[in-house]
């Protein structure tokens, strides 16, 4: 195990490396950031001035080892526009927008896992039809569609849910709801085939055949490894909501780091969005990480794989 572990943190490590590269060289992609900072009409005087003042002067490797040292010690730099340090900005924001997110996933599991297994109980069935409608509609259609329809409903029309806003925990019903459903599907196909394959083995027609009970079968014996794939795939996409979740709390004015990620790009405020892109991406690598060895410690096959 500890073998396995040291793998994966080297390919973590270098995955959050190179992450860390093309983040750095977004500030260039738009063109001069000096320019970028001074604006429209700025002298020349004033964008040389402002450039050798963030150290745009300087070569770059220099400019990124020196970014990427003070991003290891939580220093990404001061706002352009809000003036104050981005890593109190960031760390502000970043419980909010970890909050959607795991209400986010836990209705998606909620929601996928139990229609899953259903489906694959009783293939073919209307069970199973019913799931294979919902993972059609929720891959089919945009989670920015589907959160305003429940805002048009839910909010405007019923009244039952505020519709922005992300003081109590009723803000966050709609936003979990729009962001969750959207990962469902895969979570629920993969539950259903992975209930399916478990059931056509072997050892549980060795426990049917031994009088256990048709729930204990279920439970104690298929589910506790068909379920091994969704751990790893419940992380990464957790991961991906967290990342995505800029929609959703831009159409419900939630002040997580989606919302900041989209003020940011209005602001053309470069070192924000640079810790935005740097955070999410670590904390990526991290969940994906981290189904890893929780699969590695529930299946000890893959730990030699």
């Amino acid at each position: 195990m500890l073998a396995f572990t040291l793998k994966r943190l080297g390919v973590a490590l270098l995955v959050a490396l190179t992450v860390s590269l093309i983040t750095f060289s977004m500030i260039y992609v738009s063109g001069d950031p000096a320019i970028a900072i001074a604006g429209e009409g700025a002298r020349a005087q004033d964008i040389e001035a402002i450039r050798k003042f963030y150290g745009f002067d300087r070569p770059i490797i220099e400019q990124y080892f020196n970014w990427l040292i003070g991003a290891l010690q939580g220093d990404f730099g001061r706002s352009y526009t809000l003036r104050q340090p981005v890593a109190g900005v960031i760390f502000a924001r970043l419980p909010v927008t970890m909050l959607l997110g795991a209400l986010a996933i836990a209705f998606a599991l909620v929601l996928a896992i139990p229609l899953g297994v259903l489906a694959a109980v009783r293939p073919n069935s209307l069970v199973d039809r019913f799931a294979l409608t919902v993972a059609v509609v929720g891959q089919a259609m945009p989670s920015f569609w589907f959160a305003l329809t429940l805002v048009l409903w839910l909010g405007v029309h019923w009244r039952l849910l505020p519709i922005t806003g992300s003081d109590r925990w009723q803000n966050f019903v709609m936003p979990a709801i729009a962001l969750g459903y959207y990962v469902t599907p895969a979570i629920m196909r993969l539950t259903r085939a992975g209930v399916l394959e478990v059931l056509s083995s072997d050892y549980i027609r060795t426990a049917r055949a031994k009088g256990l009970r048709p729930m204990a079968v279920l439970f104690k014996h298929a589910l506790r490894n068909a379920i091994i794939p969704v751990v790893s795939l419940s992380a990464v996409q957790f991961g991906f909501m967290l990342g995505g979740s800029i929609v959703i709390e831009t159409i419900f004015q939630i002040n997580g780091l989606g919302y900041l990620a989209w003020e940011s790009i209005q602001r053309k405020d470069l070192p924000t969005m640079q810790a935005i892109v740097l955070t999410l991406s670590v904390i990526y690598v991290l969940l994906t990480l981290l189904g890893d060895l929780l699969n590695a410690f529930l299946d000890p096959r893959l730990r030699v794989a």
